[in-house]
């Protein structure tokens, strides 16, 4: 499965916040199976975009919550679009 995740700081953005994100997102890489596939910074309403792929939205709920603290997320689940025309199996 692919999630687009839309990241809001819960505290102003710094040079070091950010950092720390980026580590943490390298750590769910290594040690939940979720596979982060890119991290952007952006302007506007949301501070971040993660486009990462894992096993389910369970998985990728729990690796979210535990960083509750650092920013607010809104995930979408994402279909390629190949997909949809396919039967289901």
């Amino acid at each position: 499965m692919y999630f687009i995740i839309l990241l809001k700081f819960r505290k102003q953005a710094t040079k070091e916040i950010m950092t720390h994100v980026s580590q943490v997102l390298k750590l769910l890489d290594k040690e939940e199976g979720v596979n982060i596939h890119g991290l952007y910074w952006t302007l506007g309403r949301y501070d971040g975009v993660i486009i990462a792929e894992g096993p389910n939205e369970k998985l990728a709920m729990d690796a979210l919550i535990r960083y509750g603290d650092i920013f607010s997320s809104e995930t979408l689940i994402a279909i390629s679009a190949e997909e949809p025309g396919k039967p289901s199996e």
